[in-house]
């Protein structure tokens, strides 16, 4: 089992099971009581409960804005992703 502080918004991470795609690299794309992961291989996104994700996590590949994620197709860099205002 991973840490809770080794990860974060916009890292890419490796499951212990793959997509059906056959893809095992995931994208953060939400994170709260629950996170949100989005596929690299198809670009589908898929919603689990922190606790079960830290439960399937494997490893981090890599944090957030790597170059290497830039050749990605389905990547979305973490100023792009989008934030709720909870400033109002």
């Amino acid at each position: 089992m991973i840490k809770n502080d080794s990860y974060d918004l916009g890292d890419t991470v490796q499951m212990k099971k793959p997509h059906a795609c056959q893809t095992n690299d995931w994208e953060i794309v939400r994170m709260g009581a629950d996170i949100r992961l989005r596929c690299m291989g198809c670009g589908r996104t898929i919603m689990m409960p922190r606790a079960e994700f830290t439960k399937k996590l494997k490893k981090v590949l890599t944090k957030a804005n790597d170059p290497v994620n830039a050749k990605k197709e389905y990547y979305l860099p973490k100023d792009r992703i989008a934030r709720p205002n909870l400033l109002k």
